[in-house]
């Protein structure tokens, strides 16, 4: 029944999306909450722990926009390198459909790319630094390692990993190209990154696990593919788990209040009751849910830290609660 319910919410959702531009589709709709909150969510965070405060208005809008290119443009560069597998698992999909073609998308994705540089560039070298790695390292998944390992999700979740990281050196330098406060990069930072990093490997094999019959006939050895999808759903619960208790760390690292541990904690019990329930149910279709179950569960809880700081910097007695 619990299957079933989710298969409704997400042809639902593939339908509303369905109304949407093809371009707005190419990046991705459905996780556009967690694609907005999480630059949002490492820009805030680093600034209060640098600063004290809010980060300024505008590097901030130029922080968000340029996080938000940069994660969808690969978006739609991976979408460029698997049409062939697109046109048998998604092929409503604006390129397998042929409602955008293959060098129109290829542009897109470098224009958001580009704009993705440049708020870098303006922000802090560093950042570009940190983005040029990222952008590599996912264009090495896209075009080589899905088609041949069965660990090609290793680099999906360096990439995203990286990218609060870079988000975080544009509000708090390391002081290797600017400034010099003595540490490279808090607590904080490093367990945000990592969380972000084992919780996309395991967001990412849910899709995987989705589109295991596409990858199958098209040859390329996911682990899906390569161990079957019971070993998978085991593989991902374990990196949530793992994901979960980061996120904690980060709340204690960061000496936040009580609205991020509850959010954190909440959302993060609620994923592992999901991932518990595709070991149950090991089915592409569970796979799917389990995909956006993902993106809503890191959203609630970037959401629930950027209302903690803003707690935390406005009501005096508020870090008290817990510290």
């Amino acid at each position: 029944m619990q299957i079933r319910k989710a298969q409704v919410k997400l042809l639902s959702l593939t339908a509303r999306i369905g109304e949407l531009s093809p371009y707005l589709r190419l990046l991705r709709p459905e996780l556009y909450y967690m694609d907005l909150t999480l630059p949002a969510s490492s820009a805030i965070l680093a600034s209060y722990l640098a600063t004290g405060g809010l980060p300024e208005y505008l590097p901030f809008l130029i922080a968000l926009i340029g996080g938000f290119a940069a994660i969808t443009s690969s978006y739609v560069f991976n979408d460029c390198c698997d049409i062939d597998i697109d046109t048998i698992n998604l092929p409503g999909r604006p390129l397998p459909s042929s409602r955008v073609s293959k060098s129109s998308a290829l542009t897109y994705a470098l224009i958001l790319l580009v704009i993705a540089g440049a708020a870098a560039a303006y922000l802090n070298p560093e950042s570009l630094l940190i983005l040029v790695i990222a952008a590599g390292t996912i264009t090495i998944y896209s075009i080589f390692a899905k088609r041949n390992t069965f660990l090609s999700f290793l680099p999906v979740g360096i990439s995203y990993g990286l990218v609060p990281v870079g988000i975080w050196l544009a509000f708090d330098p390391a002081g290797l190209l600017k400034g010099n406060d003595g540490v490279i990069l808090p607590l904080s930072a490093i367990c945000f990154g990592l969380m972000m990093c084992v919780t996309d490997w395991a967001f990412t094999l849910g899709g995987v696990a989705r589109d295991v019959e596409g990858d199958r006939l098209k040859g390329a050895p996911t682990m899906p593919v390569t161990f079957g999808i019971p070993f998978t759903a085991r593989f991902v619960t374990f990196w949530w788990i793992v994901g979960v208790i980061a996120s904690i760390i980060i709340g204690w690292s960061a000496r936040l209040g009580p609205v991020y541990f509850a959010g954190a904690l909440a959302s993060g019990l609620w994923m592992l009751s999901q991932c518990f329930d595709f070991i149950r149910h090991p089915t592409p279709e569970r796979g799917g849910a389990l995909f956006l179950n993902g993106s809503n569960y890191r959203a609630i809880m970037f959401g629930s830290m950027i209302l903690d700081v803003v707690l935390c910097i406005y009501a005096g007695a508020y870090t008290s609660i817990l510290w």
